[in-house]
């Protein structure tokens, strides 16, 4: 009888905790996704371009709106703060940007956001535009 004491138990695989860790990493990874998606942009009046040619995803997309605000995923920057999300973006030399400017935005605001762009390091720099 006191044998039935010390008898061994086998193991048993709990697959409730390993569904548990499952789904714990399924909402990671979704998450993870989702702010991995790049920022769609914001309504604005491109230009035209007959020559106009599918670019890569972009990394960071510049918004410029008609009164020459400079807007990246909905926060407004001024250049010197555009610069420094760039240069902070991990290495600036691999970040690809794309700017996309309202039609009547100043031809000299358009220039001034390029340069901040290179100022800080990037150099694949795309130009949105609607294609005619």
């Amino acid at each position: 009888m006191e044998r039935r004491y010390f008898e061994r138990k086998k193991g048993r695989v709990e697959i409730i905790p390993m569904i548990d860790i499952m789904l714990f990493l399924l909402v990671f990874f979704i998450m993870i996704t989702i702010q991995m998606i790049p920022d769609q942009g914001l309504n604005l009046q491109l230009p035209q371009s007959s020559e106009a040619k599918q670019l890569p995803r972009p990394h960071m997309t510049i918004n410029i709106q008609e009164d020459g605000t400079v807007v990246v995923k909905n926060q407004h920057y001024d250049l010197a703060g555009l610069e420094n999300l760039i240069r902070g973006d991990g290495d600036p030399g691999k970040t690809v940007i794309t700017i996309a400017a309202d039609k009547a935005v100043a031809y000299q605001k358009f220039i001034n956001v390029m340069d901040t762009c290179q100022k800080a390091g990037a150099s694949d720099i795309g130009l949105a535009a609607k294609a005619s």
